[in-house]
């Protein structure tokens, strides 16, 4: 009769288990630039479903896309276009489009310029004009110091196709930083510096505007401001499983908790 309550008892903790009960946690990482909004999209997910919170890390969107392609995580956050030229993306991997983000160039606060046009982000960022004296609106002098990110950068591709175009490349004298919360910071420490970051990253800096509009969310929801990439949550193959969940979910046009995460810093897509 003991082994047969015991058994029964059993029985029903089994049942009462919540469903997740031994379930993995995804595993994401990639975009410095997606980072702020998938921390949080985790979060949300996690307690709406109860599933396990997934696990967000960071890197570059390069790292993103090779992790996930070699299993190493089941997602890979990228702020930049798929390649899909030669000794591009590798083959295999399915593409989900999360959201738009905005990329503002950034100045020292005691150095803040309201706005540069394409003439004069392309003179600066290629090192054609290497002093401030000659940049118009600039409150400085002497040597322009140039931060830039590292070729892996998704943010560094969206910025050299939407700023400098396809023939033009940054500076080789520029800094090169791992991650747009460095960029962020050696901005704000270095009064003659300029550089790009996402949006989010503009906190404690001077956002410039480019071509005569002010680099804002609600300027670039609205289209007025032309700096805009997309972020992408990548698979290795068609989603499935947990990540097909997670994906769905964060896409899904009927879910308003996503939709709200995505709107409040970036522009939804879904």
């Amino acid at each position: 009769m003991t082994r047969t309550m015991i058994v029964s008892l059993m029985a029903a903790l089994m049942l009462a288990a919540p469903a997740t009960a031994g379930a993995r946690a995804l595993l994401i990482d990639g975009s410095t630039s997606v980072f702020p909004l998938m921390n949080q999209l985790a979060s949300a997910y996690h307690k709406a479903t109860r599933q396990p919170t997934p696990k967000v890390g960071q890197g570059t969107s390069d790292a993103g896309v090779n992790d996930v392609n070699a299993g190493r995580v089941d997602i890979g956050d990228v702020s930049r276009d798929p390649i899909t030229t030669p000794g591009g993306d590798p083959k295999g991997l399915t593409f989900t489009k999360i959201a738009r983000d905005g990329v503002c160039m950034i100045t020292n606060p005691k150095n803040p310029i309201g706005n540069l046009n394409q003439q004069a982000v392309q003179a600066i960022f290629t090192g054609n004009v290497r002093e401030w004296s000659e940049v118009p609106g600039s409150k400085m002098s002497g040597v322009i110091d140039l931060v830039d990110r590292i070729a892996s950068s998704g943010t560094q591709d969206a910025f050299q196709n939407i700023f400098l175009g396809p023939t033009l490349k940054i500076s080789p004298s520029a800094a090169a930083e791992e991650t747009n919360g460095l960029v962020q910071n050696k901005v704000h420490v270095d009064e003659h510096a300029i550089g790009f970051v996402s949006f989010a990253f503009t906190s404690g800096v001077n956002a410039v505007g480019y071509q005569g509009i002010p680099c804002t969310l609600r300027n670039a929801k609205s289209g007025q401001y032309q700096g805009v990439r997309n972020f992408w949550m990548v698979t290795k193959g068609i989603p499935k499983g947990a990540a097909k969940k997670f994906i769905e979910w964060v896409t899904s046009s009927k879910n308003a908790t996503a939709r709200k995460i995505i709107s409040s810093e970036w522009i939804p897509v879904h």
